[in-house]
């Protein structure tokens, strides 16, 4: 089986992207593990430091582990948005196969010396731990939103510039690289969000000689994704739409039936609603 540095490097150069997934509990990773199989497709289970604490960080990375070995998938495991290199810590040392260290609200420099920190770590773990680095402030919200999240602004001159990216990418020796491009986290009511900056992409991926990562892209438009991916993202990251579909799909079941005691007839509806959103997600980062 190939490893997730392999995975990523062979979606890039086919133009794909391996679509990162973020689940809560086990019906969401079912979900998502039943679309990736169906569509044939590689995945990546994100967990962020609230989802770990919910499942618990060795409980998931067993979880993950197993089903790899019994199905024999390329199924992965990231630690998504890490703030301490404590925490980057925590998940290396529980097996995961990626990290990221989000420090785009520190300064640069701050931001620099951390991610370079976590990269020594993982090198020196024995294991190949793929580290993700962030330059640029997108927001923290996984939510659907009135707005532009407090903080994050999609103008030019505030968006990741490619000289940045590649002095970032060479002071911390990042293997793959998170730029703010008019992305956002959560998605916006009623509408898509903002147009992706594909040009800027293009540019930062030249100059910084790494792939991409497009976090936010719940909201984004198809078009908008593709593009991204033939500029040079080469993982993408979705999170609320799951969440919107998980909670829609359980209220309805909830609603549909309510003398069911049985968690697992309960939850059904909730993971098939998770299945149907990865995979139309996985049709749309080139997988089919």
């Amino acid at each position: 089986m190939h490893s997730l540095r392999e995975v990523i490097s062979q979606a890039a150069k086919d133009k794909k992207a391996v679509g990162h997934f973020n689940v809560s509990n086990i019906e969401g990773l079912w979900g998502v593990f039943r679309a990736a199989q169906k569509s044939g497709a590689p995945v990546i289970i994100g967990v962020s430091e609230g989802e770990r604490g919910f499942i618990g960080v060795r409980q998931v990375a067993a979880l993950i582990k197993s089903l790899r070995e019994e199905k024999d998938y390329p199924i992965f495991l990231n630690a998504d948005h890490t703030y301490s290199f404590e925490k980057v810590k925590e998940a290396v040392d529980a097996g995961f196969d990626a990290v990221i260290f989000d420090g785009a609200e520190l300064l640069s420099g701050e931001n620099a010396k951390v991610t370079k920190r976590c990269v020594e770590y993982a090198r020196a773990s024995g294991r190949d731990v793929i580290v993700e680095g962030e330059v640029g402030f997108i927001g923290r919200s996984s939510k659907v939103l009135d707005s532009i999240p407090a903080g994050v602004k999609i103008t030019g001159e505030f968006l990741t510039k490619p000289e940045e990216a590649a002095e970032f990418v060479e002071r911390t020796g990042v293997d793959l690289l998170a730029p703010a491009v008019g992305n956002i986290h959560g998605m916006l009511k009623g509408g898509r969000d903002p147009n992706l900056d594909i040009e800027r992409i293009k540019l930062i991926r030249q100059a910084a000689g790494v792939p991409l990562v497009l976090h936010g892209a719940s909201g984004n438009s198809a078009e908008d994704i593709r593009s991204a991916i033939a500029a040079g993202v080469a993982m993408v990251h979705v999170n609320t739409e799951l969440r919107v579909a998980y909670k829609n799909a359980l209220k309805k079941s909830l609603q549909d039936n309510p003398d069911e005691v049985a968690p697992y007839k309960i939850l059904k509806p909730a993971v098939q609603a998770v299945e149907k959103a990865v995979t139309e997600k996985l049709t749309i980062f080139g997988w089919s």
